[in-house]
Formats: structure tokens, C-alpha cells, sequence
């Protein structure tokens, strides 16, 4: 698509609208740009009742933004996508009962998580599940959507993408993430400067990207926030400031997050205490996501008025910018291939990208703090072998994989490791392609 095409053509479908509190903020992202008010909006889940509450949803956004968009509800996922300009994909293989599962057996080993969707046993089953789903996303895609931009939101966001490239490489996809932005944001306001007046570069892997450059007017911003540290002894007891302390960059994701990426938390009882370390907050996410879809559900239901409210999401500016040709600067997952210097050529890295007409262009960024690239090898490097298990069909780099995390080789030992693995895969074999539900045992 080009500036000179007809905007009121583009039709964007979403694959997992189910996921409504998500699609409410994407869609009043996008309608709330006149060029897209008349646009088609292709709503796909598989459950029906998650879908005719995303489609009223809809419907209710569009009233109130003054906007006449086409809106179709499909519950057969090659109806959205046929024809689309744009996918956009949110879904959630195996919804809480899945997520459960990824908590309370690792607990049972005495292994410790906190949000489990990116790392760690957690993401490596989150990702093999997805894996079969995405397969046939692309494949559809290259049979009824060829030149449409895949916008990926689903996690885990660096093994879905590298996945995604090894088996459809000819597939134009990008991952999406708020985290740098959010993470800005936040320390904007937490060293009382507005937002609007801050310069930031940043990069690295998805969850574990790093502050490069935090600044204002050119003049580098981290020495207030030493100052601001210095002064709330409160802020020592969070992840993010403790690995900003010794890396020298700030980690662009939570401290929940950030903390089962490495081996120095979750398995000390006395660092769960100093840094106030929620384990298992993913399940409580989970439910309070069930209560927020059911209240959402009944009001549309009860004909009660919904806020709408935008969320400065990336998807829709992506999209308006290749619609447009307004450039903007957004983040995102992408194939290294020469962008980060000190990281595998193969692996997905998260960037600054241009993105206009021409679509998303990555930014070369250099070589990242030697401190940071090596950690962030070590998440590359499960990774790979996640990808790896599933494009072979080789269910020991399902265990090779769980060996190589770090926060997991931290908290058994080996023959633990590969008893979780099959207990995990047991539980999620219906999930799995069929070739990865083998028991290895010792």
C-alpha cells in the first residue's frame, strides 16, 4: 500500500479479537485517525462468544468515535484474512488453563516465576504451543494476504518472530512491544521531566532491550535519575534499579519481568524479600484479564457505556504510516542481520525503526554494551533452541533449551530439568506438533 492509495480500502484483520480489552485499545488507536474511519475491520476468534463481544465492542468504538468503519466478526480465520492489508495477531494458545499449567508444575519442582510468558520454562511451552498456530497464520497469509504486514503483539515475542522467519521467511512481519515506550515514560516522570521533552535511544531483545541514551536538550538524563535513586531508598528494592546499578543501562521491562531472565533472584528466598518480588503475579494478571473480559461483556450486553480510551499503541501508527507515508520512529522485533553487532546475525533483536510508505525499516545500531549483550545472548541463545526444536522435530532441545535458561539452571539441577520438561509436555501434548511429545526422561 502506498500514500496514493485509498485509505478507506485498507482492511486490517485482527487474528485472537477475542483478547477484547486489547482489540478496544487498537481499535480506538486507529479509528481515531480520519483516514481510517471507513476502513474494514476483520474481527477472527475461535470462541463465539469472546468474538460477538469483540465485534460489539467495535461497534461501540466506532459510534463513539464518529466513525462508519465495515465490520465483520469471522469465526473461520481465512475469511478476515482474505484480502487484508494488515494482520494484526494477539492471540493466546491455551488462554489461563494453559498458563496455570506453566505455573503450578514448575512449582511443584520448587521453580519460581513471576510472568513466564518470554523465558524460561514458562515461554520456552508457551512458544510450542503457539508454534503449530503460527505456521498456518503464514501459510494462510501467503495463499490470501501476500503482500499484508504480519504485526505481531503475541508472546513470546522473540521466539514467535525467529520462528516465524525460519519457516515463512519470505513473510513481512514485526513484533510489537510497549515496553521501551512505557519504560520512558515512566522514568520520565519519575525524575520529574515531561515526557514530550525527552530524547532516548534504546536497544537489545524483546523484555530485555537497554537505555542507550535517556536525554534532554543533549544533556544526559541518568545523572538526575542517580539523583532521584539516591534520594528513595525505596527504589533500590526494585530489579530494574538493582541490574541498572551494576550494568550501567536501564532494562526496558518490568522488574517482574526482568527478574526471570537472569539466575540472581528468583531463587533466593532472601532477594524475593529486598526487591519485593512477586512469584506467580502472571496467574493473578490472568484472572483479574477474566473478570475486566466478563464486566466488558455485560455492559455491552446491558447496552452500558464503555470508555474509550487510546493507547499509543505501535500496530496502529505502523499502520497509518505505510498508509500515509507519515513518518514516525516506533520499536521493533525484527531479524538482527547486522543491526546489533555483538548478537547472532539470526537472531530477533528489538530496535528503533523507521517506518513510512516503504514500510519497516530497522536501524543499525552498533555494538551494545559488552555487560548487556551478554546477557542478552544468553536469552538468544534459548532462543534458538526452542525454534530449533520445532523446526526439526527434535524434542531434546526442548530440555537443551530449559538447561541453557539461566533463571532455570539457577534452581535444579539437570535431571530435575528434563523430569519438568516431560511433565510439562505431558500436560500440554494436545498442543504440541506431534513430533515434540515425546518422553526423554533422565
Amino acid at each position: 500500500m502506498s500514500p496514493a492509495s485509498d485509505p478507506t480500502g485498507t482492511k486490517i484483520a485482527f487474528i485472537g479479537a477475542g483478547s477484547v480489552e486489547f482489540t478496544q485499545g487498537l481499535l480506538a488507536d486507529l479509528l481515531a485517525f480520519p483516514e481510517f474511519v471507513r476502513a474494514h475491520i476483520a474481527l477472527h476468534d475461535i470462541d463465539p462468544e469472546r468474538l460477538a463481544t469483540s465485534e460489539a465492542a467495535a461497534r461501540h468504538i466506532a459510534a463513539s468515535l464518529g466513525a462508519a468503519p465495515a465490520i465483520s466478526a469471522h469465526l473461520q480465520r481465512r475469511a478476515a484474512l482474505d484480502g487484508a492489508d494488515f494482520v494484526i495477531n494477539t492471540v493466546q494458545v491455551g488462554m489461563t488453563a494453559a498458563t496455570r499449567t506453566d505455573f503450578e508444575i514448575p512449582a511443584r519442582y520448587g521453580l519460581r516465576q513471576t510472568i513466564g510468558d518470554t523465558l524460561g520454562v514458562g515461554g520456552i511451552f508457551r512458544a510450542l504451543r503457539t508454534f503449530p498456530v503460527l505456521r498456518s497464520l503464514a501459510a494462510d497469509i501467503a495463499e490470501l494476504c501476500p503482500d499484508a504486514w504480519l504485526l505481531n503483539y503475541t508472546n513470546p515475542m522473540a521466539m514467535n518472530l525467529l520462528y516465524l522467519r525460519r519457516v515463512a521467511p519470505e513473510l513481512r512481519a514485526v513484533g510489537l512491544c510497549h515496553s521501551v515506550y512505557w519504560t520512558i515514560h515512566d522514568l520520565a516522570e519519575l525524575i520529574g521531566v515531561p515526557f514530550g521533552e525527552v530524547s532516548y535511544l534504546a536497544a537489545g531483545v524483546n523484555h530485555q532491550s537497554w537505555v542507550l541514551r535517556f536525554e534532554r536538550a543533549g544533556q544526559d538524563l541518568y545523572p538526575l535519575l542517580d539523583e532521584t535513586i539516591a534520594k528513595d531508598p525505596g527504589l533500590l528494592r526494585r530489579v530494574r534499579v538493582d541490574m541498572y546499578r551494576r550494568l550501567g543501562h536501564y532494562p526496558t521491562e518490568t522488574s517482574e519481568h526482568s527478574s526471570e531472565y537472569v539466575p540472581w533472584y528468583l531463587h533466593h528466598d532472601q532477594e524475593i524479600d529486598r526487591l519485593r518480588l512477586p512469584v506467580g503475579a502472571y496467574l493473578d494478571i490472568s484472572e483479574d484479564n477474566l473478570l475486566t473480559y466478563a464486566r466488558t461483556r455485560d455492559a455491552l450486553a446491558s447496552g452500558q457505556p464503555l470508555p474509550v480510551e487510546g493507547t499509543m499503541e505501535y500496530a496502529p501508527q505502523i499502520i497509518h504510516s505505510i498508509v500515509t507515508g507519515t513518518p514516525r520512529t516506533v520499536y521493533g522485533n525484527v531479524p538482527n542481520h547486522g543491526l546489533i553487532d555483538n548478537l547472532p546475525a539470526d537472531a530477533v533483536v528489538e530496535v528503533p525503526c523507521l517506518v513510512d510508505a516503504l514500510g519497516v525499516q530497522p536501524t543499525r545500531m552498533g555494538a551494545l554494551p559488552p555487560q548487556c549483550a551478554a546477557l542478552n545472548r544468553s536469552y538468544v541463545s534459548v532462543t534458538d533452541l526452542v525454534v530449533r526444536a520445532a523446526v526439526l522435530g527434535e524434542p531434546r532441545h526442548i530440555r537443551h533449551a530449559a538447561m541453557t535458561d539461566p533463571a532455570t539452571a539457577a534452581a535444579l539441577p539437570v535431571e530435575r530439568i528434563w523430569d519438568l520438561c516431560d511433565d510439562l509436555v505431558q500436560a500440554h501434548a494436545p498442543l504440541l506438533q506431534p513430533e515434540l511429545r515425546a518422553l526423554l526422561g533422565h
